[in-house]
């Protein structure tokens, strides 16, 4: 099958990627010339495990291809992709402006029947947006579907190569049936295929992450409380987790979700529900815990150090991107933890193995922040370590290393990847989340 792809950023280049693997002939379109070139050279401009190799070997087999010329690829292909960004408005709202714009230039560009295909995240009643949009620039026959996408970053080549479920929102059995062949490839252990009418489809990512982040706003909240009762956050996400009707997936504490879709989603969908007179309750207060749950760490700094204490002191902190095995700092907790410590005047030493520049692009310079080589030399002469995400490269570190590099043998675990037990026995102070700390100095 011919496909274009409009964007190239990270849904664009995955899917462009993951369709020209299993035998299609794909073109993806970007208006950034550098970006373009780059691509077309087999550089990949986001951290993505597993996509550079896809991306070098279907270039090299001549099925992947990357144009500025949008005419081009639209008359060139079957199935147009519209996978541009919708960023959050200042209201909350998607804005459709990028999407809006790719379905004009679309329009003028069609030269017979097309299917159109809205790949990003979008409100419901885009589809009807973007088909609109388009018939008034052609006369051709055009239908628009929804497929949203549900990759997590940092996996997103075995998601989109290995699907638990696709979702595609047709109005006619023409389009399904297209959707159904292009899928084909990745459902051969009969995964299904969701057929279903557009605004379902559109509602269905909405909910899906909404969901997903109500689960980690519920056991963040639960954390808290455990910690103020004497109870344990492992245990009591294994004791929850373990029920077949709640599951484990989504039920780690930590310090507040980011990345690119759940705080933009939620938003969109309390906003969503604002315009069709529908107050959603739940979404707001899953944003408002989430949004507090980033301060967490800083306050369990401030009862330690002291809030005065703080200005001067220098802190390391492991991790910058919002997850691990990806460089996607936005709406990052780092980013939140960072800018009030500088606040209170303290100074920063941080490290990531791959979010350092997408991070300094995001943050800005400060004569405060210091980016380091590695994790170790974050440590050096910090007061305390902070961790933010869970890369694997931090989970079974030198300990005897960290305790010469600091000043003080205190770690704040912003994602539980230490044992409580074994670092006091290693005679460290160490605050998690949702655990009791110790090793901390009882007060007479």
């Amino acid at each position: 099958m011919d496909i274009a792809i409009v964007g190239t950023g990270y849904v664009g280049l995955v899917a462009g990627a993951c369709f020209a693997e299993t035998g299609n002939d794909v073109i993806c379109v970007d208006i950034d010339q550098k970006k373009v070139e780059m691509l077309s050279q087999g550089g990949i401009p986001i951290y993505e495990p597993g996509l550079e190799d896809i991306v070098k070997r279907n270039l090299k087999n001549k099925r992947l291809s990357f144009t500025t010329s949008l005419q081009e690829a639209v008359q060139k292909s079957d199935v147009i992709f519209i996978a541009v960004g919708t960023p959050q408005d200042e209201d909350g709202a998607a804005d459709l402006s990028h999407v809006l714009a790719a379905a004009e230039s679309i329009g003028r560009s069609m030269n017979g029947p097309k299917i159109v295909v809205d790949k990003s995240t979008v409100p419901i009643g885009t589809a009807f947006k973007v088909r609109r949009t388009i018939m008034e620039q052609t006369q051709h026959p055009v239908e628009v579907v929804s497929n949203p996408e549900f990759l997590k970053e940092g996996a997103a080549i075995d998601d989109f190569m290995k699907p638990d479920r696709v979702v595609v929102g047709v109005s006619s059995e023409a389009a399904a049936k297209v959707m159904r062949e292009l899928y084909a490839p990745f459902v051969r252990t009969n995964n299904p295929i969701l057929v279903m009418d557009v605004p379902s489809a559109e509602m269905t990512k909405y909910a899906a992450n909404a969901m997903l982040a109500t689960r980690i706003s519920f056991v963040n909240e639960i954390a808290n409380l455990c910690e103020k009762v004497g109870a344990d956050i492992n245990s009591v996400r294994i004791g929850i987790g373990t029920d077949t009707r709640i599951g484990m997936s989504f039920l780690f504490p930590g310090v507040g979700y980011g990345g690119s879709c759940f705080p933009k989603d939620v938003q969109a969908l309390i906003r969503t529900g604002m315009d069709y007179g529908i107050d959603m309750k739940i979404a707001r207060v899953v944003e408002e815990v989430n949004e507090k749950q980033k301060t967490v760490m800083v306050q369990k700094v401030i009862k330690h150090f002291g809030r005065d204490s703080i200005y001067g002191c220098t802190f390391a902190m492991w991790g910058l991107a919002f997850k691990p095995k990806t460089d996607d700092v936005r709406e990052a907790p780092a980013q939140v933890i960072c800018r009030e410590l500088i606040k209170l005047g303290a100074k920063l030493q941080v490290f990531d193995p791959e979010a350092t520049q997408t991070f300094r692009k995001a943050f800005g310079e400060s004569s405060k922040l210091k980016y380091c080589e590695s994790e170790y030399d974050a440590l050096d002469q910090a007061d305390a370590l902070l961790i933010c995400t869970e890369w694997n490269q931090f989970r079974t570190p030198n300990f005897g290393r960290i305790k010469k590099l600091l000043k003080n043998a205190v770690i704040f675990d912003g994602r539980n990847i230490f044992n409580p037990a074994e670092m006091e026995a290693g005679g460290f102070v160490y605050y998690s989340i949702g655990r009791a700390a110790v090793g901390v100095p009882s007060v007479d």
